[in-house]
């Protein structure tokens, strides 16, 4: 638990951890009093969301659109209401999204032991999908028992709308939150424990040994603009993935990423979030084909900076064509760590001014991951304390997999720049969930 105060760090537009309040339009307000923390919107000049009109979420919202919620029913309520009229949301208390048993998703026929009977590589071997297999099939059943899943736990959020965790232990349990084709919301302030897949799909041709692939994140933004994720805290909570069992030789995954921005998504702004105890946390761009290339080429603009990532295992974030400017974040390495910036498809990442600590055995190589051919601005990073030259390194430590640097492109959408050797003070101090007031 981080239960250090934050008064005293003055950083960037964040004064005591608590954003600095602007006017609906992003001027910065003249008048003496604090605005509420939920009419807050961001900041101007922080980071993508920033861009052109700016984020304000439901901050406009008049008294009837003003919600505070305690239940699940409650929380998809309060977002139907009043389509895309600017609305706030004030979580109270943990929502506990998956309170309905995996068995109660389950349709009638549906048989686990039977599923994995039918499927057995033994028996069903390792070079045909499952994806022709009837409905009536184990797999067919089990494709109906995860509609049933997605239906419940799965909440779509309209424009203009701001979701705000009241106190120090609101959030959601097993919850994924589709921002999906809309513009402007904010989202801060909550805790998310991610969703478990009841029913995660066997592919025999995923990899040579095959895999178990599941679905929802805690939240998604898939083809919309201007988003703030502010001040959340991302984790696996009750089930990491060290308790969950292994068939056909391969963990049976049940959880997908953290935060996922694909589809074409511009203009979001990811601050003083924590994520942690994670596998695949954070996906920005979901494929190289060319269908997808013309959806995202232009687009996936997202800055992150002063987040805590922690105890991870990889995609923190990984990249594919966005602009991205990732600086004054907090990584911390521990067991099963494989990289945190993964280099993909057309990306252009720039880490600047971030701090690493790393365990011994973990070699500083690991940090940077490419997947394509695309260069990078890596400045002004520290390693357990020492400035590092993080491309140079890994090209050293990992020559098969040669970086190119220079990203092609400058950040000018930041507010203050902290130093990078302070940044482990400062983020781990103030970083996610309940610490707004």
């Amino acid at each position: 638990m981080r239960t250090q105060k934050c008064h005293g760090l003055v950083i960037a537009a964040v004064v005591g951890c608590t954003a600095l309040v602007l006017s609906v339009t992003g001027t910065a307000q003249a008048a003496p009093h604090r605005v509420a923390l939920d009419r807050q919107v961001l900041a101007a000049n922080d980071g993508w969301g920033a861009a052109t009109t700016g984020t304000t979420g439901g901050a406009a919202a008049d008294p009837a659109h003003v919600y505070t919620v305690t239940t699940w029913d409650a929380f998809k309520a309060a977002l139907a209401d009043g389509g895309s009229a600017p609305k706030i949301i004030r979580v109270k208390g943990t929502i506990d999204a998956d309170g309905p048993s995996c068995a109660s998703f389950a349709v009638p026929g549906y048989d686990f032991d039977a599923y994995l009977k039918t499927y057995d590589p033994a028996v069903w071997g390792r070079t045909k999908t499952l994806d022709a297999e009837p409905d009536d099939s184990p797999e067919g059943l089990r494709r109906a028992s995860a509609a049933v899943q997605d239906a419940y736990i799965k909440a779509n959020i309209p424009a203009n709308t701001t979701i705000v965790g009241i106190g120090k232990d609101a959030g959601f349990k097993g919850a994924s939150l589709q921002i999906k084709g809309v513009d402007n919301v904010i989202v801060r302030n909550l805790g998310f424990e991610s969703p478990l897949d009841c029913f995660p799909q066997w592919d025999p041709t995923d990899t040579a040994d095959g895999n178990w692939n599941s679905e929802y994140d805690s939240a998604v933004v898939y083809g919309s603009t201007h988003v703030w994720m502010d001040h959340d805290t991302f984790t696996d909570g009750d089930h990491p993935d060290s308790t969950l069992p292994y068939y056909f030789g391969r963990i049976y995954e049940q959880h997908d990423g953290e935060l996922d921005i694909v589809k074409g998504a511009d203009y979001v702004t990811a601050s003083w979030n924590v994520f942690e105890d994670h596998d695949k946390t954070i996906l920005i761009g979901n494929s190289d084909s060319a269908s997808t290339a013309a959806v995202d080429r232009g687009h996936l603009k997202v800055t992150f900076h002063h987040n805590l990532f922690a105890n991870l295992v990889e995609r923190a974030p990984r990249v594919r064509f966005g602009q991205v400017d990732s600086y004054n974040n907090h990584f911390v390495a521990g067991d099963g760590y494989g990289y945190s910036y993964g280099i993909g498809m057309e990306s252009q990442l720039v880490a600047e001014h971030n701090a690493f600590t790393l365990p011994a055995g973990v070699g500083t190589g690991s940090v940077l991951k490419k997947w394509k051919e695309a260069p990078v601005t890596a400045d002004d990073n520290y390693v357990n304390g020492t400035l590092t030259d993080l491309i140079a390194v890994h090209n050293a430590e990992v020559p098969g997999e040669i970086l190119q640097s220079g990203a092609g492109w400058t950040p000018t959408l930041r507010t203050r720049v902290d130093p990078a050797k302070a940044v482990p003070r400062i983020v781990d101090h103030c970083a996610g969930a309940g610490h707004l007031r």
